[in-house]
């Protein structure tokens, strides 16, 4: 990934007298001070009985728990956030106020988006990056070379390692295998078959769907990436978003067809009434890997029976590569400013790869022995139907890397226009152009030349 603006914000945050003191903060912060051997980068003075604060999402508070329990000797605090979902910018908002106070960083965060490494990754008014680089000698290459081939690339700058992959998140087409039996369907394997399909299912068994686009991450991330709609790119500095391109239009007719005919409803997949009017209702449904602990297998959410559900390889065009998108898989980042890095060294190898980590995880883990784990347990519970771990694996190396990873979430825009329009009745071709200006203003905002 090129080196990339950080947002204005953060250039913002601090006046001329802040920089002043921020300066004389330097050498506790690590910026500006003698490069750590055992490190790789500046560090501030290590103390071992510091406590480490560790950020997590509510999902991820169960891995950092355990890993509490398996090392009582570890001093640490737990804290939970928002994750950084939907792209609310949370993480790099509170960091860009420590950089200002020159303190209060945590040691170790977790975020729900692939694309921090953009900001945290650069010095800031002359406060050193917040994330540590991971590759420079605080991580062995033994346990780096561990983790599937791809997984970091999204916070890989300039060949520094910046933050781990929690989970892959590859896009793979779940379906309800008792009601393509009872209804007589098969499984769509192209993007052509899965529309047809739509068609057909209005028509013969109508308040039964495919899917929903209610939730921002599945408009852009399931549909858009997955047709390779080149509508968020990134080359080095310059942004460009192309709704005019075959494949996006393509994708946008065939979503505003399957809303009309309503086998794509606009419910968020996790809200209340999706899973009670919709539960017995998805024959199949694009989605992530991970929907299978989020979702199917949670008693919380969709609870499905045993046996009814499969993961099926990722849809694609008609006579085009078979390619998917991807759905975040959360990213761990070390503090740079740690005073414990030996202690958030030790969480980040746990809860990316120890056997505890691969037993909580709802999807599949980014590091290879986690992942095989992960992928036996769920073949030898039986719960899916069909070839799962072969369709998993499938759509793990098949994400198509036409999608840019900037510093702001394609989520936003899909949020703020296409969402609304949805719910007032207009398909997404007519709000195209506002959804196309808002992604280019926020490129912008962000400093990046739009093309």
């Amino acid at each position: 990934m090129a080196a990339q603006h950080r947002r204005p914000l953060t250039r913002l945050l601090a006046t001329a007298t802040a920089v002043v003191g921020i300066a004389a903060l330097a050498g506790c912060s690590g910026g500006g001070s003698e490069v750590n051997s055992d490190y790789g980068f500046a560090s501030a003075e290590q103390t071992a009985d510091s406590t480490i604060t560790v950020w997590v999402d509510a999902a991820r508070e169960p891995v950092a728990k355990a890993f509490e329990e398996a090392n009582p000797d570890v001093p640490i605090s737990i804290e939970t956030y928002d994750g950084n979902a939907g792209g609310s910018g949370s993480f790099q908002t509170k960091v860009a106020l420590f950089d200002q106070s020159g303190e209060g960083w945590p040691d170790v965060v977790f975020s729900t988006q692939t694309n921090d490494a953009s900001w945290a990754a650069k010095e800031t008014n002359g406060v050193q990056a917040f994330a540590a680089p991971l590759n420079k000698g605080y991580l062995s290459d033994d346990f780096l070379s561990g983790f599937t081939d791809g997984a970091n690339d999204p916070m890989t700058v300039d060949g520094t390692v910046y933050g781990l992959r929690n989970d892959l998140a590859p896009v793979v087409l779940w379906y309800n295998q008792k009601l393509l039996d009872e209804f007589g369907y098969a499984i769509p394997t192209t993007w052509e078959e899965y529309q047809a399909l739509g068609d057909k299912l209005a028509a013969e068994h109508p308040g039964y769907i495919l899917g929903s686009i209610g939730d921002s991450f599945v408009g852009t991330y399931v549909y858009y990436w997955g047709a390779q709609a080149p509508i968020f790119q990134l080359d080095g500095d310059t942004f460009s978003s192309d709704f005019d391109d075959d494949h996006s239009v393509a994708m946008t007719d065939m979503l505003d067809s399957m809303v009309a005919n309503g086998t794509l409803v606009q419910d968020s997949v996790f809200s209340a009434p999706f899973v009670e009017n919709y539960s017995d209702k998805i024959v199949a449904m694009p989605g992530p890997a991970w929907y299978a602990g989020a979702l199917f297998q949670n008693p919380d959410s969709l609870n499905s029976t045993a046996g009814e559900i499969g993961a099926a390889d990722p849809l694609y065009w008609e006579g085009e590569d078979k390619v998917t998108g991807n759905v975040g898989g959360g990213v761990w980042y070390a503090s740079s400013h740690s005073k414990n890095l030996a202690a958030a060294k030790t969480f980040l190898e746990f809860v990316t790869s120890s056997d505890e980590a691969a037993a909580l995880a709802s999807g599949l883990p980014a590091y290879d022995s986690a992942a095989s784990t992960w992928l036996d347990t769920q073949a030898e519970s039986n719960f899916f139907t069909g070839d799962f771990k072969s369709a998993v694996q499938t759509a793990a190396g098949s994400v198509w890397g036409g999608w840019g990873f900037p510093s702001f979430s394609p989520e936003t825009a899909y949020a703020a226009v296409v969402v609304p329009a949805l719910a007032d009745g207009k398909t997404i071709a007519d709000v195209v152009p506002e959804w196309h200006d808002q992604i280019l203003n926020e490129a912008q905002v962000q400093g990046y030349t739009v093309k």
